[in-house]
């Protein structure tokens, strides 16, 4: 028990400096470009899924959740909104990058997340019918009760963020080298989330779990090897951030939030799947 607390916390160690800088940077951009994407994303007008798609897979502080009331005011199209919700990374990019996981494969998720979620946006557009309405403007007060930090400055909000995930990566790692110790690296080879359909089908409610420790648990169980490409893709699809939560906040017609989470776990799982065959 020793050995795996000290492999553990050496992990974690290593880690912070490297999340630390990417978070600082990541909210540079959110402070220098955030505004700029919520406000491209109102005039998308019928391209609203490509430009979702694209502006979703950037780290942004709060853009899903900007979206889900975005949608709520009939602002966008529930294409844009489903979009969004696939291409968005939450926290991917930032332990792929702690992690140094080969630049290829990073963008190769990120180029992957873009294409089905604008491909899927655009086509759930031509079956659904979309208006215009009164946007409301409480984007903000979501973003804070949702301890997100970004109107703290960069410094303070990078620290937070950092601190935050650094948690949640050390009791993953912890279980991960726990389950290593005992059972060896084929206790992971076994798993099954590393099965062709039900490891996608269960990575894809992991996802839904609108907590940033979803994308966490995802891109770590990846990287040790106990969840095949499908199966990542799957949860990573699923996985919009807060977004979900603050759509059954703003949107009243429980129906259609229900609508919006099934196509979302549908397009997600079946991607994976996909993915699946090709990359196991």
């Amino acid at each position: 028990m020793r050995e795996v607390l000290w492999d553990t916390i050496l992990d974690g160690i290593r880690l912070v400096p490297f999340l630390f800088l990417t978070y600082l940077a990541m909210e540079y951009l959110e402070h220098r470009a955030g505004g700029s994407a919520r406000r491209v994303i109102r005039k998308a007008g019928r391209l609203g899924p490509l430009i979702g798609g694209v502006l979703g897979v950037v780290p942004q502080c709060g853009f899903s959740a900007a979206a889900s009331n975005l949608y709520a005011g009939r602002v966008v199209t529930l294409g844009t909104l489903l979009a969004i919700y696939l291409s968005t990374s939450d926290e991917m990019l930032p332990i792929l990058i702690s992690e140094q996981a080969p630049v290829r494969m990073i963008l190769s998720v990120l180029m992957g997340k873009v294409l089905i979620g604008a491909a899927a946006g655009f086509l759930i557009d031509l079956f659904f019918s979309h208006h215009k309405g009164e946007e409301r403007e409480h984007i903000h007060d979501i973003c804070e009760k949702e301890h997100c930090h970004c109107e703290d400055g960069i410094l303070r909000s990078a620290v937070a963020h950092t601190a935050k995930i650094t948690f949640f990566v050390l009791a993953v790692t912890f279980l991960l080298n726990l389950a290593l110790h005992w059972a060896g690296q084929e206790a992971l080879a076994g798993l099954v989330l590393n099965r062709p359909v039900l490891g996608p089908v269960l990575a894809g409610l992991v996802g839904l779990i609108p907590n940033c420790a979803a994308s966490v648990v995802i891109t770590q169980l990846y990287l040790q090897g106990a969840m095949g490409a499908g199966a990542m893709m799957s949860g990573l699809l699923t996985g919009s951030g807060v977004g979900l939560l603050v759509l059954f906040r703003v949107n009243h017609d429980r129906r259609e939030n229900l609508t919006v989470t099934g196509l979302l776990y549908a397009v997600g799982v079946l991607s994976g799947i996909g993915i699946g065959w090709f990359l196991p």
